[in-house]
């Protein structure tokens, strides 16, 4: 029952401070050069992922579902840097570390969730890849757009549901200990250890998201790819193996940029340094919405094509109207 008063706060007050402090980096000589590195980071992911979106939106071809799901994870990429960078370099650019309580916990949300939906996107993406390899013939009945569109909200849903489950306990919480958090944006698992009262449903919730956002996803997808190598060895020859697995090539490279960083992060644990631990962090949060697009254009032909087409078709407008 103690669980239970802790998490819901029945006839309980509860401390909440007016606002926290965002420590950020300690002790780094020139490190605003750091976040004016963030910044031009920022502003190719934006244009890049615009890019990408716009492409896929203008080319009917491409409206597949396969590019249903890359344009959401182009979105997910420009929504989630667009909540965390500008509000970082406001913080520390400008030296307004003071977040409200409250500004502090829609902050907290709008970060999860982006970072959430980020691992799993690449899951249905993976998914596509799985389907298209080892069941080609069924592929186009089985993977719908409409099919597609039906799974991606289901995932929207369900990561806004976790994190404000996550967020729901936060406010159950008397933060009495400190307002400073040690990070570079409110932190989950920063804020919740600022309490004095039992936070053990926010711990529980923490190690349940990681497990359902981190190693669930991963899991998945590396079953996936043993999966697909097993059925392109029974492919006839080595050149259709190829062409197939060639199909991959995008979608492995976000993976692999999108876990390496936090999986050496987890593995190091406390043996990490806290400037080490924010700057792997947070270069997991703006590199990859920068590469995806660049990747998704140097390492898929369909998307290559469309840019060609957009691009000729606007150089004839321009000589049609010089006529």
């Amino acid at each position: 029952m103690e669980f239970f008063n802790s998490a819901l706060g029945k006839n309980i007050s509860f401390v909440r401070p007016a606002y926290f402090i965002i420590s950020g980096f300690i002790g780094i000589p020139y490190i605003k050069y750091y976040y004016v590195f963030l910044f031009f980071v920022y502003i190719i992911g934006v244009l890049g992922n615009t890019i990408v979106m716009a492409v896929i939106y203008l080319d009917h071809n491409l409206r597949t579902p396969k590019y249903v799901a890359v344009f959401n994870l182009a979105f997910v990429d420009l929504f989630g840097s667009s909540a965390l960078v500008p509000k970082v370099l406001d913080m520390f650019l400008f030296n307004h570390r003071y977040v409200p309580y409250s500004d502090c916990l829609v902050f907290l949300f709008f970060c999860y969730t982006s970072l959430s939906m980020q691992s799993l996107n690449l899951v249905i993406l993976c998914y596509d890849r799985l389907v298209a390899i080892t069941y080609p013939l069924h592929y186009q009945m089985k993977i719908t757009n409409r099919f597609m569109l039906n799974l991606i909200f289901s995932v929207w849903i369900f990561v806004i549901i976790a994190v404000l489950i996550a967020v729901g306990l936060l406010t159950r919480l008397s933060l009495c200990r400190s307002v400073v958090i040690n990070s570079y944006f409110c932190d989950h698992g920063q804020i919740y250890r600022l309490a004095c009262n039992d936070y053990s449903p926010s711990d529980i919730i923490g190690y349940v998201l990681i497990v359902l956002i981190l190693w669930l996803p991963l899991l998945f997808i590396l079953l996936s790819y043993i999966y697909i190598g097993y059925a392109l060895t029974k492919v006839a020859t080595m050149q259709e193996r190829f062409k197939a697995f060639k199909t991959c090539t995008a979608h492995l490279s976000l993976v692999a940029i999108y876990f390496i960083p936090i999986l050496i992060t987890f593995t190091m644990g406390s043996n990490i340094g806290f400037n080490a631990r924010i700057i792997n962090l947070s270069l997991t949060s703006i590199i990859p919405p920068m590469l995806n697009p660049i990747i998704y254009v140097l390492q898929t032909q369909e998307i290559k094509d469309a840019l060609k087409k957009l691009f000729k078709i606007r150089g004839q407008s321009k000589i049609t109207i010089k006529k």
